[in-house]
């Protein structure tokens, strides 16, 4: 990001026949918005119409064609769709399912290009968007596929202090239990402790892992995964230096507040994590993609067909997404920035000899 600018924040349109464009044009009704990003929306200006006209909306925007002309102080969109895109608000169809699609196309493109700095998207219906390019289930599994690069991707929904991460994501109850081993969770635990430091500027973090059984197995009663594969996975993180704590309980960890002692939980499968969470912080959770090049952030809630067009729904987790991605973004740059061309290293541990630093031969040098 250039450091003469205000950060540029693509944001896709989702599905266009939910809640999409009212929790932006709501968001970006405060101009106080504008003081912190230059908004550039990936989406349709016709669809954008319909939606304003729906909702009785006076939110101005500015319809562009490429990412460098977005002017800030305004409300950007650039046009990703045909003109003869079809909108039936509250109904699950192809055609938004393809705008949802296009639009997110569009928007990663110009990521890699640098074009914009960090990625907000609305929500999408998982089921709509399924074509030969999106066989997904969900942002996370896209995301990781367009812009990995090898690297894996973890779901932290986040608000305030409060993190909870999922080592499984879209996945069928019935293929859990198989899905949880060792190597999954350490890599899970590894790249939730690396997202703590580098993107919520988190030192020494502390990781509470849930349990996958009720009662934590209870000694081997209600399970053994606890046992064989989570405990002695956390005692191996703890050896390696990441302070990580459990297996838990999930009733009485959550329902007793304990959470809040710890700056993440690793849940171990969607609903176990994202049912007491959306609980807690439904209208301020942002849910984050961690461990890619983009920083994503989305609202926590779906596309909500039910309320499309009613002028109900709530824009606070989408303007929090907002918030959450540019803090994360500066957050990295900042890290990021403190650990480029490090000072050459002047001293080793004793127990390293054949590193050690011959100080003498560089004076004479």
């Amino acid at each position: 990001m250039s450091e003469n600018r205000k950060m540029r924040i693509g944001i896709t349109q989702g599905d266009i026949n939910g809640v999409g464009y009212e929790i932006i044009f709501k968001a970006f009704d405060n101009p106080e918005m504008f003081d912190i990003c230059t908004p550039v929306v990936y989406g349709s200006p016709k669809a954008a119409a319909y939606h304003r006209k729906a909702l009785e909306m006076e939110t101005l925007y500015n319809t562009i064609s490429n990412a460098d002309e977005a002017q800030a102080g305004k409300l950007n969109i650039i046009n990703c769709n045909s003109d003869e895109i079809h909108i039936e608000l509250g109904t699950a169809t192809g055609d938004a399912g393809q705008a949802a699609f296009d639009a997110l196309e569009a928007a990663m493109k110009d990521f890699q290009e640098g074009k914009i700095d960090a990625l907000v998207t609305a929500p999408i219906n998982k089921s709509s968007i399924q074509n030969d390019k999106f066989r997904f289930p969900g942002h996370t599994e896209y995301l990781q596929e367009r812009c990995g690069n090898g690297e894996k991707s973890l779901m932290i929904l986040c608000s305030g202090d409060m993190r909870v991460a999922v080592a499984t994501s879209h996945m069928a109850l019935r293929d859990i239990p198989a899905a949880i081993t060792a190597e999954l969770l350490e890599e899970k635990i590894t790249l939730l402790n690396e997202s703590l430091i580098r993107d919520f500027n988190i030192d020494a973090p502390k990781i509470a892992v849930l349990s996958l059984n009720p009662h934590a197995g209870d000694n081997g009663l209600l399970g053994t995964e606890e046992q064989e594969i989570i405990a002695p996975t956390i005692r191996k993180m703890n050896d390696s230096g990441i302070f990580c704590y459990g297996p838990f309980a999930t009733d009485g960890f959550m329902g007793s507040g304990k959470y809040a002692d710890f700056d993440a939980v690793l849940a171990m499968y969607h609903d176990q994590g994202l049912a007491p969470f959306k609980t807690l912080a439904m209208n301020e959770g942002v849910n984050f993609t961690a461990g890619l090049s983009v920083v994503r952030t989305s609202p926590a809630h779906g596309v909500a067909l039910d309320i499309a067009g009613k002028g109900v729904a709530d824009e606070n987790s989408f303007r929090q997404a907002i918030y959450a991605a540019i803090d994360i973004q500066r957050n990295r740059g900042m890290y990021d920035k403190a650990r480029r061309n490090p000072l050459r290293k002047l001293y080793f541990e004793k127990r390293d000899d054949s590193n050690r630093l011959n100080l003498q031969q560089n004076d004479e040098e």
